[in-house]
């Protein structure tokens, strides 16, 4: 069932790139480019610079409503990997015990403080990718790496892993399901059945693999992938590239937060 689902979110995040709205049609180098200054400028704060990253919400926040994806689906994924941001960043308080910052009689250290910082921004980078495949399409963003000086080879590599996770994940969900309804009880579900079962998956996938190839050059595939559709690169795709670089650049050098809290507190004290 595991399996199953993770192919169905495979899925899903594939389909979602069909969309029709106003995000959907933009040029895919330009929405390539506004991610990669998003994620640029998200990991260049200091790592104590907590408060400068929550006006970053909005980008994320705006593509996923103008783009009409499902934000449980998107933090669903984002979550599945904040066990290992959060050991990535668990040690920080341990090492870095200077009081930063104090709430009344609590003092705040810096390694909490540097550990929050670490797993906010795993969670605007990976929530920007995650936005970009399911507002654009793989195929599309290969497509626009190529454009913008990718080499091809690389470029179709990207996309071949990217199509070959789904040959991998129907076939492990068949073999998975046919252990389990071969067994009984506990047997034959032990880690000497595991093995045998991970060495039949790959032949598996790899005869698989032979076969979309074979079909593929079958029907004259020459080493270049064709998009759903063409773009050129407008005047709205001008628009967008340069009203969000604008933003991101104006949040990385003025702290919207620390702002806006000043003003607060000068009005209420």
């Amino acid at each position: 069932m595991g399996i199953d689902e993770s192919f169905r979110g495979l899925r899903l995040l594939d389909q979602l790139a069909f969309g029709e709205t106003a995000v959907h049609r933009l040029d895919p180098r330009a929405k390539v480019l506004v991610t990669l200054i998003y994620v640029v400028t998200v990991i260049s704060f200091g790592k104590y610079d907590l408060s400068a990253l929550i006006p970053f919400f909005i980008f994320p926040a705006v593509m996923i409503s103008v783009g009409k994806l499902p934000a449980g689906f998107v933090t669903r994924k984002i979550l599945l990997l904040s066990p290992f941001v959060l050991m990535v960043g668990i040690f920080n308080p341990i090492f870095d015990r200077e009081t930063l910052v104090r709430i009344g009689p609590i003092g705040i250290s810096g390694g909490w403080i540097s550990c929050t910082s670490i797993v906010v921004r795993t969670m605007l980078t990976l929530g920007a990718a995650l936005i970009l495949v399911g507002v654009t399409g793989l195929p599309a963003i290969c497509s626009a790496l190529e454009k913008m000086g990718m080499p091809r080879v690389l470029a179709v590599q990207i996309l071949f892993l990217y199509r070959y996770l789904f040959v991998l994940a129907e076939e492990s969900g068949r073999v998975s399901k046919a252990r389990e309804m071969r067994s009984f009880g506990r047997r034959g579900l032990g880690m000497q059945t595991f093995s045998s079962l991970v060495g039949h998956l790959l032949l598996r996938t790899w005869q698989r693999a032979e076969r979309v190839h074979m079909a593929m050059l079958a029907r004259g595939f020459n080493g270049e992938f064709h998009t759903r559709k063409e773009f050129d690169f407008g005047l709205r795709d001008l628009l967008f590239l340069f009203g969000w670089t604008a933003l991101f650049i104006s949040l990385r050098f003025w702290n919207l937060s620390q702002f806006l809290g000043d003003l607060l507190t000068g009005i209420f004290s």
